[in-house]
């Protein structure tokens, strides 16, 4: 029906239509807004369209050239400026979204003009959005602190500003790409970013068991240290060796998703074990918790994870991951298979990350996929183990008795795909 309505009407006249239609909808917005204030503001319902309409005008007499469409720009925004002076007489503070969204109602009919329909719309809409949300636009000032600003800007700068200029090719002998290299940190930064948001906004809500969900997929190791030394004066073994457990469980859920990102053909060997071992560590983990101790009632967390995007932080990762594909290739080149089980199960002392994410690296190149599977599988049973070893330092006697027995028990467990891989 459209499409015949289209037929039967000249081409310009459609146009025209639009342009009305669009500039209508703005104006509406803005005089809704001046009714409801009862302030003074430019614009409504009328003086919108005929901005629209001076705009394609001017637009089709110069046929698209880009001069004239600019210089009518310019004096229908010295008007507006005019009126925002009037504004401010009027009551000596004000603000200029109505003028700034008129300016985009006159871009939105030289851009109809070009035939540009879904720009056009696209930027009346979002336009409309701004203005119709102002209250909870302005609210977000008082809810996001200005640190968590800096922190998003931060992500930005690691995604779109450096990750999309450094070179995407192979250098040296050890064949170290920097844009695959960079994108390792991205992609580690941006699961670590995520679990430190959804932290952030359910903050003061749920107890341990969401801290140990929430942090086993930002640091399954900070997370058993910050729950060490909680447990070590709350006196609930059960509770916090359980929410351990929980937290290492997450961490191969973690370990899983960036293994899919980077190595498709060493997820299939790893994909159910890490899916296995997560979920029965979770279960275990939640049931275990649910053991009553002599001391009831609900634990809440107090954990707040600290910005996980520190620049300097993101080169020491990128760094270390460069140091250890080296150190892999050298490794796989003259110590053979049993030096990649070695530096794997030293690793694991450390952070994981970057050797597991140097692994999906070399899995298929420089090492075999069953000995890359095999080594991911040592340096996070290797971890485990080392969180154990955490859990019983830090905490009272029994809680890190029985959180070193639970992660030992993973670390075991995490070592029995092992016998697969080896034939």
């Amino acid at each position: 029906m459209f499409a015949d309505l289209y037929k039967l009407l000249p081409s310009e006249g459609v146009k025209i239509l639009l342009v009305l239609f669009l500039a209508f909808l703005t104006g509406l917005e803005r005089e809704e807004r001046r009714t409801g204030t009862g302030q003074f503001s430019f614009g409504g319902v009328r003086t919108y369209p005929l901005i629209g309409l001076i705009a394609y005008g001017i637009s089709f007499l110069a046929g698209g050239e880009i001069l004239p469409v600019t210089l009518g720009f310019a004096v229908v925004a010295g008007f507006l400026m005019l009126s925002y002076r009037n504004k401010l007489q009027c009551a000596g503070t004000a603000g200029v979204t109505s003028e700034m969204s008129a300016l985009t109602t006159y871009l939105a009919a030289a851009l109809v003009y070009r035939e540009q329909f879904w720009i056009a719309t696209t930027l009346t809409v979002a336009s409309m959005l701004l203005l119709e949300l102002k209250g909870a636009l302005e609210g977000l000032t008082h809810s996001i602190a200005p640190d968590e600003i800096l922190t998003f800007t931060k992500f930005l700068l690691l995604t779109v500003v450096i990750l999309p200029v450094l070179p995407n090719r192979e250098f040296g002998p050890f064949a170290i790409n920097p844009a695959k290299a960079w994108l390792v940190v991205v992609a580690v930064s941006t699961v670590s970013y995520g679990s430190y948001v959804i932290q952030k906004v359910t903050k003061g809500q749920g107890g341990v068991i969401l801290a140990a969900f929430l942090g086993g997929a930002y640091s399954s190791t900070v997370t058993t240290v910050v729950l060490a030394k909680r447990a070590k004066r709350e006196n609930r073994p059960h509770l916090f060796s359980g929410v351990t457990l929980v937290a290492s469980g997450m961490m191969y859920l973690r370990l899983a998703g960036l293994v899919t990102i980077f190595n498709r053909n060493l997820i299939t060997i790893l994909g159910v074990p890490f899916l296995v071992l997560a979920g029965v560590s979770i279960a275990c983990g939640w049931l275990w918790s649910r053991v009553p101790d002599a001391k009831t009632g609900e634990v809440e967390r107090e954990y707040e994870p600290k910005n996980p995007l520190e620049l300097r932080a993101a080169l020491g990762f990128a760094v270390l991951f460069v140091t250890i594909l080296v150190a892999t290739h050298l490794v796989v080149t003259y110590l053979g298979k049993a030096g990649v089980y070695s530096l794997a199960a030293l690793m694991g002392v450390t952070d994981v990350d970057p050797f597991i994410m140097g692994m999906t690296q070399s899995a298929g190149s420089s090492a075999p996929l069953a000995v890359a599977a095999a080594a991911i599988l040592i340096a996070a049973s290797s971890n485990n183990l080392v969180k154990g070893i955490y859990a019983y330092s830090l905490s009272d006697k029994k809680t890190g008795r029985l959180s070193l027995i639970v992660l030992a028990a993973l670390a075991v467990a995490g070592l029995t795909p092992l016998l697969w891989l080896a034939r």
